[in-house]
């Protein structure tokens, strides 16, 4: 459908709006970002937009010499994992609550204890697997915390392989030929959280440090210089993060295979898999200049890249190709897109109607999770179509399992 064009008192905002209109308060926050003196050529928004902490979810920001820390979050490194089976849906049993019992064994999801020494949603014993993982990364992360310590995290290699909780899934879908896909959607957990609020945090210090807080609309667009020693630390503090969501993933997604495997005849992997970021930053060359890129809510589609667009727990999911069109900055949504907060969803999804929409699929069906039903989240077709000259889709998922924390 294509983008539609706003003029701000900045640089312009080209939004894939065309089928359904931004709420104002992300508006808002997509006017206060284009208005920034460092913005190079405009400020992108996907068709799944929505309102977030400073930076609308959904927002492709491109910054010279600069970065804003919550243009990324603090959910560093989120993003996707699928992979295609040579397993098909006519050799699924027909109840499928041993598949998901298996999942949840495999890997641990949730949070409780306040994510304390019991907390289920992470390694009581890490695994050697993932122990051996970890003592690659632990060396680079020390580095970054001996400089911060307020930015190390308590739980570090206990959240490695872990799903967490919030809009993070583990689900076992079937695409338009009958083929079993493992699909999951996780970031950095705890390490990543901690670094994204520390340097968000350090960045406002910054700022108000410099005296320029009158220069911002939202003190959560607070900003690190290149020439700030700062910005030297926290580039290298979310590569870090960005890295160890990728290695989450991996992680998972190794579990979960051998979850399925337990249950479910013989199977391999296929050469169709994808491992993807939709919240990080990255240096790029938009329209002649070399510029930090952070896609908060947003996916890479180069030309020829795979990607993964989630929809809803309860609708279906796209693995997706993209077109490479400049405009977006070579993105394209990250998934449906939430069209009412976790509180509101809450108040407004009787239980009733979340197991109604979950009908057919092997899921928690408790008031848990409410605020993650089909209602509180965009038509996923309607954002499809709003964004045909971005990505073409490859598969269309439908889950037939949903684990969730």
């Amino acid at each position: 459908m294509g983008y539609n064009t706003y003029e701000t008192k900045g640089k312009p905002l080209k939004l894939w709006d065309t089928e359904e209109p931004f709420e104002e308060s992300a508006m808002a926050q997509l006017r206060n970002v284009a208005e920034l003196s460092f913005i190079h050529s405009h400020v992108a928004g996907m068709a799944d937009v929505h309102c977030g902490i400073g930076v609308a979810i959904g927002s492709v920001v491109p910054m010279k010499h600069a970065v804003i820390p919550a243009a990324v979050g603090v959910d560093i490194g989120c993003g996707m994992m699928a992979v295609q089976t040579t397993l098909k849906g006519k050799d699924l049993p027909d109840n499928l609550h041993g598949v998901r019992e298996a999942i949840e064994k495999a890997v641990p999801v949730g949070r409780t204890d306040r994510g304390g020494p019991n907390d289920r949603g992470a390694w009581h014993d890490t695994p050697p697997e993932l122990l051996k993982i970890w003592k690659g990364m632990e060396g680079a992360y020390h580095k970054i915390t001996e400089k911060h310590p307020k930015a190390r995290a308590r739980n570090q290699e206990r959240h490695l392989g872990t799903l967490g909780t919030g809009n993070h899934f583990i689900e076992m879908c079937l695409d338009e030929e009958d083929h079993v896909w493992a699909l999951l959607h996780s970031g950095s957990r705890g390490p990543g959280n901690r670094i994204g609020n520390y340097f968000i945090e350090k960045a406002k210090e910054e700022i108000e440090r410099q005296g320029r807080t009158k220069e911002l609309p939202d003190l959560n667009l607070a900003y690190l210089q290149e020439s700030s020693p700062l910005f030297a630390d926290y580039i290298e503090a979310v590569l870090w993060a960005q890295n160890f969501a990728l290695e989450n993933r991996k992680a998972m997604m190794r579990a979960t295979l051998r979850g399925m495997q337990s249950i479910l005849p013989p199977f391999e992997e296929t050469q169709l898999a994808v491992n993807c970021h939709h919240n990080y930053v990255v240096e790029e060359n938009h329209f002649g200049a070399d510029v930090w890129v952070a896609r908060k809510g947003a996916t890479r589609a180069g030309k020829g890249e795979i990607g993964v667009i989630p929809g809803s727990m309860g609708a279906h999911s796209f693995v997706v190709e993209g077109l490479g069109n400049p405009e977006s900055f070579c993105s394209c949504s990250h998934g449906a897109g939430r069209r009412m907060s976790r509180t509101a969803a809450k108040k407004e999804i009787s239980l009733e109607e979340h197991q109604k929409a979950m009908e057919g699929i092997e899921a928690r069906l408790d008031k848990g999770v409410i605020d993650e039903s089909p209602a509180a989240y965009k038509d996923i077709t309607k954002v499809m179509k709003a964004q045909e000259d971005l990505v073409t889709i490859k598969h269309r998922l439908k889950q037939v399992v949903n684990v969730k924390g």
